[in-house]
């Protein structure tokens, strides 16, 4: 049986720094999905909250509008994990880091707006 010759990693870093990427985007879709419950978990609570207080706000429909954001997050990071295409997978990556950071801004926004709310 032949041994395959192991190579340092600084020879060749891409195969490392391909590893590297493709673990954090299968972080960003494993979180961007549970972002996707945390957003559906806070809209049955502002519904709860707003049949008994009468609070009206737009933040579920943000919240909705949030969760799709997520959901996009998590169906192109899984088309990045099944591309055989070098150049969109670096594409798909860098639209999902974008569209995932934009999501957690957004809710970040969204909290301030319905805690302003609620008060």
């Amino acid at each position: 049986m032949a041994r395959v010759p192991s190579c340092p990693a600084t020879m060749n870093p891409a195969p490392e720094k391909e590893i590297r990427e493709h673990e954090l985007t299968m972080h960003v879709f494993t979180v961007s999905a549970g972002m996707v419950g945390v957003c559906l978990t806070a809209i049955g609570l502002l519904r709860l909250i707003a049949s008994q207080t009468k609070v009206q706000t737009v933040g579920d429909d943000l919240l909705a509008i949030d969760a799709l954001v997520f959901v996009s997050c998590a169906c192109l990071a899984f088309w990045s994990f099944k591309t055989r295409h070098i150049a969109l997978r670096r594409r798909l990556r860098v639209v999902v880091d974008t569209l995932f950071l934009c999501g957690l801004v957004a809710m970040a926004g969204i909290c301030s707006i319905i805690a302003y709310a609620i008060l």
